[in-house]
């Protein structure tokens, strides 16, 4: 009984595993959850066992400290973008039934708290449509573009603070026929106050790595330094990536001897947030949805100060000073000067 109960919990187990892993599979690109797809069996659906190989250090003289932060901000305002085009016989006619759909919409949004203040309109394009018109001769026939109506396009800008407004947006636009969404963009306004408490981190964790160094013996004052720094933000809409999920093997079909007819397969989505992997200081690393991934690194290189050369000890160069005597009959008599008084 024992046994079986061991082997229940190792199946349940796996299985939790599983589900956790989802449908996305990073190296097929298509998900297979239970297809034999490698000698490892379900390994690869389950997650591989993969050990952490040991990393090559190189001493050197020049000590780096390389450090990153990650801040996870969430945005404080949201601004999504609708694209909406609207054709008319005329342009009055165009102008007319684009106000009244923007109308709708302004009064539809002020019951979910949104201000009319919060909403714009860019125009895009207000042209002409064309369309064949063809004229059939005896022996010809030509084909002439005339104007038809008027097409405008305008993009709606809808200001928001709350994700959970964003399904009533949409929901609004849906019921005035506006499917387009553009884009959404994140906004920060305390954007200052999220780099310096990156910067605070990080001058902090250097200050620690500095003494752990003295520690091993290496005191950084006696040390030349030069450093870099930079800062960088991450948007949501850059980071997302795409996966189909489904399986087209169909054994029943193989079995009737009929032809398959291949359906469309639907492309799904998910964010993907940047790794923590190659960062010290995570701030707000759990993310329950899409945010703004604020990074700042500081990198130092110290190469050791060239050691103080000795002077040479000066050396005295004694000299002797002679004196020439020259007689009247042409004789030299050298005569030694004595300056030691």
């Amino acid at each position: 009984m024992k046994k079986i109960s061991l082997v229940l919990c190792l199946l349940l187990t796996q299985f939790i595993v599983a589900q956790h892993k989802g449908n996305y599979d990073k190296n097929a690109q298509i998900s297979r959850q239970n297809v034999l797809s490698s000698a490892y069996g379900n390994a690869q659906v389950h997650g591989p066992q993969t050990s952490n190989p040991r990393r090559n250090v190189n001493p050197t003289s020049a000590i780096t400290l390389d450090v990153h932060a990650l801040f996870n901000a969430k945005a404080s305002s949201y601004t999504a973008i609708f694209n909406v085009a609207q054709i008319g016989p005329s342009a009055d006619g165009a102008s007319t039934l684009m106000n009244e759909r923007i109308s709708n919409i302004k009064k539809e949004l002020l019951t979910i708290g949104i201000k009319e203040t919060d909403i714009a309109i860019d125009v895009i394009s207000f042209v002409p449509v064309y369309e064949i018109e063809v004229t059939k001769k005896l022996f010809s026939k030509k084909y002439n573009e005339v104007p038809k109506g008027f097409e405008l396009q305008q993009n709606i800008h809808i200001q928001f603070k709350n994700t959970q407004q964003f399904e009533k947006i949409l929901a609004t636009c849906a019921s005035n026929e506006i499917y387009n969404l553009v884009k959404v963009d994140y906004f920060i306004e305390n954007i200052k106050e999220v780099y310096k408490k990156l910067q605070d981190a990080l001058i902090k964790l250097i200050q620690e790595k500095k003494e752990y160094y003295k520690i091993l013996g290496f005191d950084l004052a006696n040390y030349n330094a030069i450093m870099a720094d930079d800062k960088y933000c991450y948007f949501p809409k850059d980071f997302y990536k795409s996966y189909q999920a489904f399986n087209s093997i169909s054994f029943e079909a193989l079995k009737k001897k009929k032809g398959v007819t291949k359906a469309k397969k639907q492309t799904s989505y998910y964010y993907q947030p940047v790794s923590y992997e190659n960062y010290d200081i995570v701030m707000n690393p759990a993310i329950l949805e899409p945010v703004v991934q604020v990074g700042m690194q500081i990198k130092l290189v110290y190469s050791p100060k060239p050691k103080e050369q000795k002077p040479a000890p000066k050396t005295e160069i004694k000299t002797e000073h002679k004196y020439y005597v020259i007689s009247p009959d042409g004789k030299i008599d050298v005569k030694q000067l004595n300056t030691n008084n």
